[in-house]
C-alpha cells in the first residue's frame, strides 16, 4: 500500500487526459498561433469574468507576472504572513519586480479590511508606496481556508478607497469555488489580477494561467518571454488543463468530503490535535501532541502513507482525485493504530 497525501500536485495524467494531449491541435504559442492555448485562455478568462488570460508554466511564474504588471520598483505588496508568495517563491518579488513584501498576521492565511486600515504607506518620502494587496484563496498554510463573498467585497472597497490593486493567488481557487458556491466571475470583479493553477486539484501535469485586463496581459506576455516562459507547441499541455477543467473540477467536492472524514478520525486520536470544523477544502493540517513531525512521518511512511511536515509538530495531508475512499479508510486505520 502506498497512499500519497503530500500534495495535490502528485497526480498523474489519466489515460483519457493523455489521449486528448496526444490529439491536441498545436502551433507556436510564442507567435500566438497555438489554437488549443488560445481557446483555453479565452475559456478561463470568460469563466472568471476577466478580459484576457495567459498560459504560464507554473503558479510561481503566474504570481510573479501579476506582481510585475501591478507594481513599479520600490513599491510594496501587503500579504498575509502565511502567503505562498512570501513563503515559497524564493524572494522572486524582490528579484524580478524590485518590490518588498509587507507581511500582516491574519487568520488562517486570510487578510481582512479591518486588519489593513492603518497599513498602507507612501504618504512620506521615506516610506515605500503600498501598491498591491495580495490574497490567497484557498489558503495553503492556512489549511485550505476560503474567503467569503462579504470578506472579499470589504477588501475590494478598502482597496478602492486607498487606490490599491488586488492580486488573487488562486492556485486552489477551483477548490474555493466548490466549497463556497461563489460564482467564478465574482472573483474577476474583486481582483485586478488572478492566478489559477491546473496542476493541483484539477490534476493536469503542468500549467497555470493569469487573468486580467487585455493591457495587463499584453505586458505580462512580454515579461513571460523575458523570464523564459515563452513556450512553443504548448497546446499539448493546454489540452490537459482543458480536460481537467471539464472533467476533474466537479471531483473536488469528493476531495473535500474525504478531507473532512480524515479530519474527523484525526480528532479522535489521543496523540493528535485538530479542529475538524476548520477543514473547508482538501487540506488537512493537524498537530502531534507527543512527538516531532519528522518522527511521525517516518512511522506513517513505514505503513505506506505519505504526508509532509508543516512545522516542528505539525503535519499536512492533502486530498486529490487519485485518492479513493478505500485509501482514506486505510489511512484512518493507520492513524488509529499509531496515534490513538
Amino acid at each position: 500500500m502506498s497512499i500519497d497525501l503530500r500534495s495535490d500536485t502528485v497526480t498523474k495524467p489519466t489515460s483519457e487526459m493523455l489521449r486528448v494531449m496526444m490529439n491536441a491541435e498545436v502551433g507556436d504559442d510564442v507567435f500566438g498561433e497555438d489554437p488549443t492555448v488560445n481557446a483555453l485562455e479565452d475559456k478561463v478568462a470568460e469563466c472568471f469574468g476577466m478580459e484576457a488570460g495567459l498560459f504560464v508554466p507554473s503558479g510561481t511564474m503566474g504570481n510573479q507576472l501579476c506582481i510585475k504588471v501591478l507594481t513599479r520598483p520600490g513599491d510594496e505588496v501587503m500579504i498575509e504572513e502565511k502567503g505562498h508568495i512570501f513563503n515559497y517563491e524564493g524572494s522572486a518579488a524582490a528579484i524580478f519586480s524590485s518590490v518588498q513584501l509587507h507581511t500582516v498576521k491574519g487568520q488562517r492565511g486570510k487578510l481582512s479590511a479591518d486588519l489593513l486600515w492603518d497599513r498602507p504607506r507612501g504618504q512620506f518620502d521615506w516610506e515605500p508606496r503600498t501598491r498591491v494587496i495580495s490574497l490567497e484563496n484557498s489558503t495553503n498554510k492556512g489549511g485550505g481556508a476560503c474567503y467569503t463573498r462579504k470578506e472579499l467585497n470589504a477588501l475590494r472597497k478598502f482597496a478602492d478607497e486607498h487606490d490599491l490593486r488586488i492580486h488573487l493567488d488562486g492556485a486552489r481557487l477551483w477548490n474555493a469555488v466548490i466549497a463556497t458556491g461563489i460564482d467564478p466571475a465574482f472573483f474577476g470583479r474583486v481582483a485586478d489580477t488572478i492566478n489559477v493553477c491546473f496542476s493541483k486539484g484539477l490534476g493536469a501535469p503542468v500549467g497555470s494561467m493569469i487573468l486580467s485586463s487585455k493591457e495587463h496581459i499584453r505586458r505580462a506576455r512580454r515579461f513571460r518571454k523575458a523570464m523564459g516562459g515563452g513556450m512553443r507547441q504548448v497546446g499539448i499541455l493546454a489540452a490537459a488543463a482543458n480536460y481537467a477543467m471539464d472533467h476533474h473540477w466537479s471531483k473536488l467536492e469528493e476531495d473535500h468530503r474525504r478531507a473532512k472524514e480524515l479530519a474527523s478520525t484525526i480528532n479522535t486520536c489521543g496523540g493528535l490535535s485538530i479542529d475538524p470544523d476548520s477543514v473547508e477544502t482538501n487540506i488537512v493540517i493537524f498537530d502531534l501532541l507527543e512527538e516531532k513531525a519528522e518522527t511521525a512521518l517516518q512511522k506513517l511512511g513505514q505503513h505506506g502513507v505519505q504526508m509532509v511536515p508543516f512545522g516542528p509538530q505539525t503535519v499536512r495531508a492533502t486530498l486529490h482525485h487519485q485518492v479513493t475512499d478505500d485509501d482514506v479508510a486505510n489511512v484512518q486505520q493507520v492513524l488509529k493504530q499509531l496515534f490513538d
